[in-house]
């Protein structure tokens, strides 16, 4: 395994960090879009990943109304003080006027709730799980630097945030003197390339590190989908995050042709063009059975080839939109040139 700074900090993640989203001994809302998984299971898969290395985990309060947390917090038992915990605030599954959001009030309610059920005194990363468009973005950093202050929160991140809110959170912070964010958690897969635009770009320029969220497309990258037929499972009752099927399939068989080649799964391979893309610091894996997720733990040991590399990237490749597809001019080019060659 290895492992790389999150962002400009002194934090060392693992490059696979375990997701708990599916961690659900309640049967709550998630259970049945995405799965659930049992205490024993939960346990032994903690297990697996520290031995695989990993030292991240991955919840939020929102996640199986607070049972994931509560779960991981179990399963880490005596281990809590040898690895990360990164949690999220902003959602709820309540509906009272005060409770959504990023303000002061929930933002130290939620904190003192996810401590609790995490059976932790801190957590290493607080996360804003997305932007709050009610509430100043100063409040949510003063608030949130006094939790650092008061040691119950070690590092900031934030997720879901487009390139230019991410922009902005960090001017402010810089202005304010204030805890600063270290991470962007985000949506990235070979199906899934649009934060390439702007949010890497952003990310690697003001120097934040990325935690990659659902990599696998909700299962579409499993190996499971083909054009002949699609498999029963979590994309049949919660088709997210939206995959252009059409480009898709055409992905997963140059996914499964490079397999082959390597005697590895299409998952493994799809985590792998994860791993050695710039600007990706930890991909999040998540499983509902332990066979997942031990193929998933695998994906740190393939190593692609450039030819290969481009290959998936020009299969999976997207269509840049303005201003991208306007490139800066060169030295000595002539702008009447450039469109008239066209």
């Amino acid at each position: 395994m290895k492992y790389k700074n999150l962002g400009n900090s002194g934090l060392y993640v693992s490059e696979l960090t375990l997701g708990t989203m599916t961690f659900d001994n309640e049967g709550g809302a998630y259970a049945g879009l995405i799965g659930a998984t049992g205490q024993e299971l939960a346990t032994k898969m903690v297990n697996l990943a520290l031995d695989a290395g990993i030292n991240i985990f991955d919840t939020a309060n929102v996640y199986s109304s607070g049972v994931s947390e509560t779960m991981l917090g179990k399963a880490l038992g005596d281990k809590r003080q040898d690895v990360l915990i990164a949690t999220k605030v902003y959602s709820t599954m309540t509906t009272g006027p005060n409770d959504l959001g990023t303000s002061r009030l929930a933002i130290m309610r939620e904190v003192e709730g996810s401590l609790k059920r995490l059976g932790t005194d801190y957590i290493d990363l607080y996360q804003v799980h997305s932007f709050d468009i009610t509430t100043p973005l100063e409040e949510t950093l003063r608030a949130l630097d006094d939790l650092v202050r008061q040691g119950k929160v070690r590092y900031i991140g934030l997720s879901n945030f487009s390139a230019w809110q991410i922009a902005k959170a960090d001017g402010i912070a810089n202005l304010l003197g204030t805890e600063k964010f270290i991470s962007v958690q985000a949506y990235y897969s070979l199906v899934g390339r649009e934060l390439e635009r702007e949010i890497i770009p952003a990310s690697m320029d003001l120097g934040l590190g990325t935690l990659i969220w659902s990599p696998l497309a909700g299962g579409f990258l499993s190996g499971k989908y083909t054009r002949e037929g699609e498999a029963s499972g979590r994309r049949a009752n919660f088709e997210y995050p939206p995959v252009d099927k059409e480009q898709g399939y055409n992905v997963v068989d140059k996914l499964r042709e490079i397999a082959e080649s390597k005697n590895a799964s299409v998952a493994q391979i799809a985590l792998a063009w994860l791993l050695h893309k710039p600007g990706v610091t930890s991909v999040i894996i998540g499983a509902r059975k332990e066979e997942q997720l031990i193929d998933n733990l695998g994906a740190a040991d393939i190593v692609l080839s450039e030819e290969e590399m481009k290959q998936l990237d020009e299969v999976s490749a997207i269509k840049p939109e303005y201003p991208q597809y306007f490139t800066p001019m060169k030295r000595g080019e002539n702008l009447l040139s450039r469109f008239q060659n066209n």
